[in-house]
């Protein structure tokens, strides 16, 4: 097996130049880096959050830690950006959806990203998985529709 390469906070902060990178989103960044979706989770009591905070937001416990996530879950609510800053691979005239998936790990738990694909099929229930897409060179967590619907 190769060897594991660990960023530095200032790395990450240097790699994510326009983002609001701090010390309580910095393992997100982080993950990114080697295709990880990273969620805090509460080592007291296994509550999941997002975004990420210094404390449960259940039982309060200052022990949280990111954890990866399977990336796997059901749109929760969508919407379709029609203007927007220039990024690419975003094509606002087809529409870009947007949507915060309900993550499997546990129910309410969600995270948003852009959902890439066909956009004709995507709705609220819609079954997608996680994948990672690359924007100005750096690794971006999106969703595509997964292939088993049932």
């Amino acid at each position: 097996m190769g060897e594991m390469v660990t960023w530095t906070d200032a790395e990450v902060i240097a790699a994510f130049p326009n983002a609001s990178v701090d010390q309580d989103n910095v393992a997100h960044y982080r993950g990114r880096l080697t295709h990880k979706l990273l969620v805090h989770c509460c080592r007291e009591c296994g509550w999941w959050h997002e975004p990420p905070r210094p404390v449960c937001a259940k039982c309060w416990s200052d022990r949280v830690e990111a954890r990866e996530v399977r990336g796997s879950g059901r749109i929760a609510l969508l919407t379709v950006l029609r203007v927007g800053s220039p990024a690419s691979g975003v094509d606002y005239d087809a529409g870009y959806p947007l949507a915060a998936v309900e993550l499997v790990e546990q129910a309410g738990l969600r995270f948003t990203a852009g959902v890439v694909g066909d956009p004709a099929g995507v709705r609220i229930g819609t079954k997608v998985e996680l994948i990672w897409i690359e924007r100005d060179g750096k690794p971006v967590p999106a969703f595509q529709q997964a292939d088993d619907e049932g």
